[in-house]
């Protein structure tokens, strides 16, 4: 049984990209939705979709690449752990990386990148950072 499954789904996304392959398959849970969705609004990945098999759910994901065939994404890391949570006020999580990076904050608003809790004013547990 897998005890993180935002940890996990980064670590294939990651696996998959490394590997040049077009699509890979995430366990699904409303936070992994959450968490790949910005990710394709943010532009790391082309798309995804829920594909449901009677009760069990997964995430088909489908990996982006540069005109070189190299992965957009340059690296990902969970942040806040099972075994260690880390929360961030909202002056902190305002940039990450000049701009070019993505901080994935949970909020009381929700599941949002950076630049979105910092407009709304929210801040929360730093699931994982992205660039």
């Amino acid at each position: 049984m897998i005890n993180d499954l935002i940890s996990d789904s980064l670590t294939r996304i990651r696996n998959a990209s490394m590997r040049k392959l077009d699509v890979t398959t995430l366990v699904h849970s409303k936070s992994v939705e959450a968490v790949v969705g910005i990710l394709a609004d943010k532009g790391y990945i082309e798309n995804f979709n829920v594909i449901e098999d009677g009760v069990k759910k997964t995430i088909n994901v489908v990996l982006k690449y540069d005109e070189n065939g190299k992965t957009v994404i340059n690296e990902m890391k969970r942040v806040s752990k099972p075994g260690r949570r880390v929360y961030k006020p909202v002056a902190d999580i305002k940039r990450f990386k000049n701009g070019y990076g993505t901080i994935i904050v949970s909020t009381s608003k929700g599941v949002l990148p950076n630049d979105k809790a910092f407009e709304l004013g929210v801040g929360g547990e730093v699931m994982c950072t992205i660039w």
